[in-house]
């Protein structure tokens, strides 16, 4: 891969990763049952966030400094 290639391909994970980050949240939306459930909803969301999110923030960053680098 080149390297002028490198950040648009961090690019285009982070981007899958946030997009991830929704569908999953709205599929868990979908499957909470308060009733079943002992943990409030915003636990699913902070748990999705530190799973997806978090890496995206860190690929985007990188994604940066890799493009300055090269430019």
């Amino acid at each position: 891969m080149k390297k002028q290639n490198i950040y648009k391909f961090l690019y285009i994970i982070s981007l899958l990763l946030f997009l991830s980050f929704i569908i999953i949240i709205c599929i868990d939306y979908y499957n909470y049952n308060p009733f079943e459930t002992s943990a409030p909803f915003y636990a699913f969301i902070v748990f999705r966030i530190a799973e997806f999110i978090v890496p995206c923030i860190l690929i985007l960053i990188i994604g940066r400094i890799i493009k300055t680098k090269i430019h």
